[in-house]
Order: C-alpha cells, then structure tokens, then sequence
C-alpha cells in the first residue's frame, strides 16, 4: 500500500523524543515546568506503544539519492531541444496549451527535488513530493475556475477535452432493484451493468482505503453512515433521487470498511525487517524485496481518543467535516461542471485523493498527538483542506439553487437536534464537568484545611485545661 508508508522509525524515534528541560525561576515557572515534562514524557510513552519496532541495516543506495544535478541537466536538455532544434508550430491555441503544461513540468520537477519531505518515505520520498507539487497546481487550477462565469468556466473544460461542456443524462440507480429481470430477454442483468459505473468499484476501493487513512472503525462508520443516509437519501433528495442507498451502504461502504479493518489488523502484526537489496543473496529474497519496497516502512496505530481533551475532540469532529464536504463535492463537483462519472478527470481526482489523503490524515495525527514537536499543520494536510474548500466554493458559486434548495422539515429537526447534541455534549464533557471537578476538590481542600484547625484547636484547649488544673 503506498498511501499507508511511513518514514524511519529511527527519524521518528528522533522527533517524538522528550526535551530536555531547564527547571529555573519562580516556583510556580518549576512547578509548571515539571509538569510540562511530564506530560511530554507520557504522550511520548503513549506514541511509542503505537509505534512497530523496526529493523534496518543502513543501506543507501543510489535509489535513494536526490539526483538534484540529473534533473537539472535532463529539464535543461529539453529545454535546448525545444529552443533550437523543434520549430515553433504556428497555432496560437496549441502553443497556448503545450506552454501551460511545460510550465507545470518544470515546476512538478523542482518540487521533486527540492520540495520538503513529508511523514511517508515508501516507495521513495519523491514520489510524495510529486503529488505535493501536484496539490498546489490542482489548488491553482480551481482558484482560476472560481474567479470564472459559470459560463466561461464550463467552456474552458472544452480545451481540456471537447466532450465536455454538455448538461449530463439522467441516470437511474434505484428505480428498478431486481437483479435478474426476466422481462429482459436479451440481458437479464442490465440492472447491474447499467447502475456499475464508475463510482460502484470506486466506493468500495474509496471505503477501503479511506479506513488505512483514519484506521479507525467508528470514524468511517460514523462517515459513512451520515454521508448515505443524512447527506444524499434524505438531505438532498432533489439531487440525488437516483441515489442507491442498498448498494452504497451494504456492498461499497461496508465492504470497504471491513477489508480495511482486516488490513489494519495484518500491518499491525506484520514485521518489519529491512536489508539492502545487494545484501541479499538469493533471487528470490531481491524479489521479495523489490515487492515489499512498495509496502509501509514501519506502522503507526491511530489511538484518537476524541474524548480525552477538547483538542482531540475538536480534531475529529474537523476531520469528520472535512471527510464530508470533500465526499459531497465529488458528487456536487462533476454535477456542477458537467462530467461524466466515467471521464478521466473524475478518475483522476479519485486517485489524487488517495494519494493525498493518507499523507494529510498522517500530518493531522501527529499535530494533534505530538503537538510539542510538530507545531504546525502539515504541508499536505494543509493544501488538501485548501483544495476540499475550494471545490465546495466551485460548487456553491456554479450552482447555488442546488445548494439552497429547502430540506424537509423532519430533516431539519435531526439536523438542529444532532448539532444540538454534540454542543451539549462538549460544553459538558470539556467545561462544566473539570469546572464542578476542580469546585468538588477545592471543597475536598478546605474541608480537610478545616478539619486539621479543628483538631489543634482542641489539642491546645485541652493542654490549656491540664496547665490550669
């Protein structure tokens, strides 16, 4: 699995360390400190039993070098070509576009070897680097479909690919539920093969690979079953009539989500022993090798605990929104500009995305779980919620009746009373529960303060009385 490689464990080893702390200045500067140090030391405790152990020999290859200068003379050489041997072709439009796409290659080879490596090293750190780069032109591309007409940003996904910029068919997903119609002569098992397009084997490879990203049970279930049930059956009902809830939720989602589970389980288990390919000495084991280099480097277990303090809380509820809006733009996006499920762009995000995902899902979790040695968002966490607002924005501007239209009543109620919740919830896990906690050990203090007076009072009542007898 590419999505779920991880850097050295010794690298990791080196980050989720514990520093060293200077103890001076007031008591209270000590006591604050300490505690600080402790809390470091416990959250490291708890990251390195998440962690698998690893083993490596050492070796680096040329595989594994930088090949700053090789890039360099390449990208120069074709420039060369291009410049004094290629003759310039006199059509504005193709110049226009050969222009556009050079430039995003010269840039796509600049981040490849200069760009900062993320938290995934496996098969190599540059292919990371290239769907970094990759993210930022995508981002750019939808900021310049943003600040188009409706209009003008329809007809330019014309010089992308001439077959679009035509309003879709309507496709039926539930209308006729029969596996075998007999009525159907000639294919019995139209129903299938009409309602298999491309999204049906994607939402179960989606599914699947959306649980190696949060790896966790309950997050995608919780995902999935608002996304089928509140999001598309009933909240939007005037756009995704043709939805096929039976097929998304039982064979897509839930399948996905259990081989996930079951993937899960064996990478946890699964050792990770690492030796030079020209250490080895069968063929077999250079196979072997050459085969696991596609797999993770080491593994790390996800323990959210959204429970525990307000930041986790708040992490996983922003992580749960966020795995909504970009699961509603996939839908609303192709809606709004006009693109088949099948074309290749749709395919294309699809993969994007799970490029993307795992890396920004990594960034997050060690933000959020090592906060004292990763101060700041991700590079690619960061650029994946950029690119998830925007899209939704796109959506919003290309086709705002879509998105306003009045939602059931019913559906309104669930959706108040559920938010209603979830604020009661945290108002009472996070505040006024460690308020009356910290009010209960306060009057525990005093009572006993109290106590303790009451009973020297006594002691010197009583050797008072013994001196005056």
């Amino acid at each position: 699995m590419l999505l779920v490689t991880g850097k050295s464990a010794m690298d990791e080893q080196v980050t989720n360390g514990s520093a060293d702390l200077c103890v001076t200045g007031s008591s209270h500067d000590a006591a604050s400190k300490a505690k600080s140090a402790k809390l470091a030391t416990r959250e490291s405790m708890s990251r390195l039993t998440t962690e698998s152990e690893v083993f490596d020999d050492g070796t680096n290859t040329f595989f594994w070098r930088a090949h700053t200068l090789t890039v360099l003379f390449i990208l120069t050489c074709a420039l060369v070509y291009v410049t004094l041997l290629e003759e310039t072709p006199q059509d504005t439009a193709y110049n226009t576009k050969r222009g556009i796409v050079a430039s995003i290659l010269v840039f796509l080879c600049f981040g490849v070897t200069q760009a900062k490596d993320g938290p995934f090293s496996r098969p190599h750190p540059a292919y990371w680097r290239f769907w970094l780069c990759v993210s930022v032109v995508y981002e750019l591309f939808l900021i310049f479909i943003l600040f188009q007409t409706v209009q003008d940003g329809r007809l330019f996904m014309k010089y992308i690919d001439p077959k679009l910029g035509v309003p879709l068919p309507e496709r039926d997903y539930g209308g006729n539920c029969l596996i075998y119609d007999p009525g159907n002569t000639t294919d019995p098992f139209h129903n299938i093969w009409d309602k298999m397009d491309g999204f049906v084997p994607a939402h179960f490879l989606g599914w699947y690979i959306k649980t190696l990203m949060i790896r966790d049970w309950w997050m995608c279930m919780i995902i999935s079953v608002i996304l089928t049930f509140s999001l598309f059956r009933y909240s939007s009902p005037h756009t995704f009539h043709t939805f096929d809830w039976i097929m998304d939720v039982l064979v897509c989602n839930g399948l996905g989500i259990y081989c996930g589970m079951k993937t899960l389980g064996w990478l946890s288990m699964k050792p990770y022993q690492w030796q030079g390919l020209w250490n080895i000495p069968t063929y077999k084991g250079k196979i072997k090798r050459i085969a696991f280099q596609f797999t993770p480097y080491s593994w790390v277990k996800f323990e959210w605990r959204p429970a525990s303090n307000l930041r986790r809380w708040l992490a996983v509820l922003g992580i749960i929104f966020m795995f909504l809006l970009a699961e509603l733009n996939t839908f609303y996006l192709k809606f709004v500009l006009w693109m088949p499920p099948e074309h290749y762009l749709v395919l294309l995000r699809l993969v994007f995305f799970v490029n993307v995902g795992g890396v920004g899902m990594r960034e997050i979790y060690d933000f959020m779980d090592d906060p004292k040695f990763h101060k700041k968002l991700g590079q690619q966490a960061w650029l994946a919620s950029a690119i998830t607002v925007t899209e939704f924005l796109i959506v919003v501007k290309y086709d705002p009746k879509t998105i306003m239209l009045p939602i059931p009543f019913f559906i309104t109620q669930c959706w108040i009373l559920g938010l209603v919740l979830i604020l009661t919830w945290t108002l009472w896990r996070f505040f006024i529960r460690n308020l009356c906690s910290r009010i209960s050990m306060s009057q525990e203090k005093n009572g006993t303060h109290h106590k303790h007076l009451h009973t020297y009072t006594k002691i010197v009542q009583s050797i008072f009385y013994s001196l005056c007898v």
